[in-house]
């Protein structure tokens, strides 16, 4: 159906090997048979999970972020380590960064954070019927986990103080999974 889109590799290469991603280097054929040189950043993915309380508060993190300069709110989130389901992945980091375990977590389902140049795909999940059992963050990692309500991430997401993606995404999928009216 959409042959005519269609890019056959002529070769690959890895140019960059490091611990969360690799850069790869890719000829390609074009289907009107030129030839053309794609950029690609391979990632193993990752999964990140919203915690929601019974009184619609949800616990986020604040971290620096290197490439941004600058300190980000967003849902507890991780990378997958090689073979690592996402489920596990994002029950982990929720445990570490915020230190709940969920008795419920829902599928809120993927998204694909920049098709044009990189692999990485983050499964969406969120977090019902916390209990607290303290944090565990990795070593190295430093962050602060804020109590905010719901409502007010939804307002924060609408006018940009949230900027990361998967987290603006994972609030207003939990808002209409949970049928929630604002």
């Amino acid at each position: 159906m959409y042959e005519d889109l269609l890019e056959q590799t002529i070769n690959s290469d890895v140019i960059f090997h490091g611990r969360v991603f690799d850069t790869i280097v890719k000829e390609v054929r074009l289907s009107d048979g030129s030839k053309a040189r794609r950029e690609i950043v391979k990632h193993n993915g990752g999964a990140c999970i919203l915690p929601v309380d019974d009184d619609l508060n949800c616990y986020m993190v604040r971290q620096f972020r290197s490439p941004f300069e600058a300190v980000m709110l967003e849902v507890p989130a991780g990378k997958l380590e090689k073979g690592e389901d996402p489920y596990d992945c994002a029950v982990r980091e929720l445990r570490e960064e915020t230190g709940f375990i969920a008795g419920e977590v829902i599928d809120l389902g993927k998204m694909i954070c920049s098709p044009g140049y990189d692999s990485e795909v983050i499964s969406l999940y969120a977090a019902r019927d916390l209990r607290f059992e303290g944090e565990d963050p990795d070593d190295g990692e430093i962050l602060r986990c804020e109590k905010i309500p719901l409502k007010d991430l939804v307002r924060m997401a609408d006018n940009g103080e949230i900027k990361d993606s998967k987290t603006m995404l994972c609030i207003y999928k939990a808002v209409r999974r949970f049928g929630i009216e604002l």
